[in-house]
């Protein structure tokens, strides 16, 4: 069975509310809860005066791998998702080559189980012509879709195509949603703009709306479950809020954290597609989430090198680091009075886990895997970006003290960081889904 652990006197952070006392580890999983003192334990944690929560479940990465590693890698990118607390991620299809089909799925899969120290999935990506590929895909969170400018083959904007996607597959599907044909004339309009001011008025609240409004209505008519990644405005807040037992949304520590005037100081480094809105997004954005429209926190991790970034605009490339530090974001903000410690967990771990099927993960319960997050809500640290271990090795969060931190991480009950340093031997386990049981609404 495996060592058994008991991890003893956290206070255990759920969605529904706290509970001090013990969990008893062994096998992977959690064994029981508020364990009797006599119960055997081969190891005890001493966690007094610190909180336990369920690993973070990221549903939204680009690591990179295949063919873009001087960027991330499946190995460096997990290491940085153990110091942040991510247990699980999803990563997204749009590496080199693309993520298409089956075969290629099992490659990652394959890859991921020699490199990364967390669990990991990994999405299929629609093109306009490999349905068949996505129809017979299984060991996947989903099907990603492109409503809006990508890379490769992985736009898809005829209507035709989409029609079919959503009409002949069951698995759930999430997109990207900006409108293409808005972002390409605003983008001439602007000449192709010249400014980084300009990526949020080539890439606005217009192309948002179209393509969200346009995707859901697809979700609607075909009676199949739509996750709608990164939402970026007030107006797309109030279009998913008709959820109708089939859509649900998330949001991003970007977008939740900066705005339009951060442009003056961060420049390209807060580059991202969809683009930074404005400060009465950011407020709409936050409200969402305490009603419940948008569900789910994820950081669309997307590094490029500090020589990329700092390319001139329009050359310069969208994307920016953030597993390192999402969590500490949030239970920052949950000082602050912006949120509670509970919403923190429904939005990053139990929220991701219903929402696209995930077993055994996403709560502190009997049975569930073991894979749990120590964080110390006093303690105070500095982001650094010679502290990153992301391979681009930058934040754009840099200089950023955040009170509220990690300080150890469980994987199926192996401690994986811990005092500052990953144990980068272990390795973390393919995540498995059940797409019977109908997702977040279910």
């Amino acid at each position: 069975m495996g060592k058994r652990v008991r991890i003893s006197g956290a206070e255990c952070v759920l969605p529904s509310g706290r509970w001090r006392g013990d969990v008893l580890v062994e096998g992977g999983r959690i064994l029981d809860l508020d364990p009797p003192a006599s119960a055997r334990a081969d190891q005890t944690i001493d966690a007094t005066g610190l909180h336990l929560l369920p690993g973070v479940v990221d549903d939204q990465v680009h690591f990179r791998e295949p063919g873009l590693t001087h960027k991330e890698d499946l190995a460096t990118a997990s290491w940085a998702c153990a110091k942040g607390g991510v247990t699980t991620f999803f990563e997204m299809p749009n590496t080199k080559p693309t993520t298409t089909t089956v075969e290629r799925l099992h490659e990652k899969l394959a890859l991921a189980a020699t490199k990364s120290v967390v669990n990991y999935g990994f999405y299929i990506g629609a093109t306009p012509t490999n349905i068949e590929e996505t129809r017979a895909a299984t060991r996947t969170p989903g099907i990603k879709i492109f409503i809006g400018s990508s890379t490769g083959d992985l736009l898809v904007d005829e209507q035709a195509a989409l029609e079919r996607i959503f009409a002949e597959t069951t698995l759930p599907i999430c997109a990207h949603c900006e409108d293409e044909a808005t972002v390409r004339a605003n983008s001439a309009r602007l000449n192709g703009g010249t400014r980084i001011q300009d990526h949020s008025l080539i890439r606005d609240h217009l192309a948002a709306e179209i393509a969200t409004r346009r995707a859901l209505d697809l979700a609607y008519r075909h009676n199949h479950r739509f996750h709608v990644l990164h939402v970026s405005t007030a107006i797309e807040t109030e279009i998913v809020a008709d959820h109708r037992g089939l859509i649900t949304a998330e949001a991003c520590p970007h977008h939740l954290f900066f705005t339009v005037d951060d442009y003056e100081r961060l420049g390209s480094l807060i580059q991202m597609n969809p683009s930074i809105k404005t400060k009465e997004d950011v407020a709409v954005l936050w409200k969402a989430l305490g009603d419940g429209r948008i569900q789910v926190i994820a950081t669309d991790h997307a590094p490029h090198t500090l020589e990329e970034k700092r390319q001139p605009y329009p050359k310069s490339p969208s994307g920016l680091p953030a597993v390192e530090n999402s969590l500490a974001l949030m239970l920052d903000a949950a000082n602050r009075g912006l949120c509670t410690l509970e919403q923190v967990v429904a939005w990053m771990c139990d929220a991701p886990a219903r929402v696209w099927d995930l077993v055994g993960k996403g709560r502190i319960e009997r049975g569930y895997d073991a894979d749990l997050v120590l964080v110390d809500l006093n303690k105070s640290q500095t982001i650094r970006n010679e502290d990153q271990l992301t391979k681009c090795g930058w934040s754009p969060w840099a200089g950023t003290t955040l009170t509220g931190w990690p300080v150890m991480t469980l994987v199926h009950g192996e401690v994986v960081f811990a005092d500052g340093k990953v144990d980068t031997s272990h390795r973390g386990k393919e995540a498995i889904f059940d797409h019977s049981r109908g997702g977040y609404w279910g």
